[in-house]
């Protein structure tokens, strides 16, 4: 293998471990964001709200189909830091989008905090907020298994649905541990992101 090789080599480990440190840093800042102040940030449509270190890679990869010029994680994780610090209301907000503008803009060397309070105006400045609607599912089959772990995994101040209950039929011993078993596992959409504790004295 020559030296170019080599040397070409380690400029792609490099690029992709410091990939990783960057996806692994905004990954609690998505989930503050979403959880604490109802934020759903997006990359060109695509949501970051639970995604892995993976995923956020993959996403920016794909990215370059949306974007004249491709998008990367430096140039995304200084805005979702400075959204933490941002007054916000409930919203969705695309960074790959807010990216894109920034940084073809760069020329004028405008301060970053200064895009995002022109940019984000009409959601710093509201004050409005989304009242959360108590859902019920009757039936715990196939698709109130789905609709569980979609609910489950999209709970916060930013989303309107929040799941109180799940009426079933009463049944024999056991019965609450399958349905715990069917929920943690599924053959098609895997493990359930979440953690299941299952309640006999309350029957839950």
């Amino acid at each position: 293998m020559s030296n170019s090789n080599i040397s070409q080599t380690e400029i792609h480990q490099n690029q992709w471990q410091l990939n990783q440190t960057l996806a692994e840093s905004i990954l609690p800042l998505l989930g503050r964001l979403y959880r604490e102040k109802g934020v759903e940030v997006l990359l060109f449509g695509k949501t970051l709200v639970n995604a892995t270190t993976i995923d956020i890679i993959k996403t920016h990869r794909v990215s370059r189909h949306y974007s004249s010029t491709p998008v990367s994680i430096s140039q995304t994780a200084p805005i979702i830091e400075r959204l933490i610090e941002l007054d916000l209301s409930p919203c969705c907000i695309d960074v790959g989008q807010l990216a894109t503008q920034y940084w073809s803009q760069n020329e004028s060397h405008q301060n970053i905090d200064d895009f995002l309070m022109t940019a984000l105006n009409e959601s710093i400045e509201s004050n409005g907020s989304l009242e959360a609607r108590d859902v019920v599912l009757y039936g715990f089959g196939r698709i109130g298994r789905l609709l569980t772990r979609i609910l489950v995994e999209k709970s916060g101040s930013g989303y309107p649905l929040r799941l109180r209950a799940i009426v079933v039929r009463g049944g024999r011993d056991g019965d609450l541990q399958k349905r715990a078993s069917l929920l943690r596992r599924d053959s098609v959409h895997g493990q359930f992101n979440g953690s299941i504790l299952v309640d006999e004295d309350n029957k839950a």
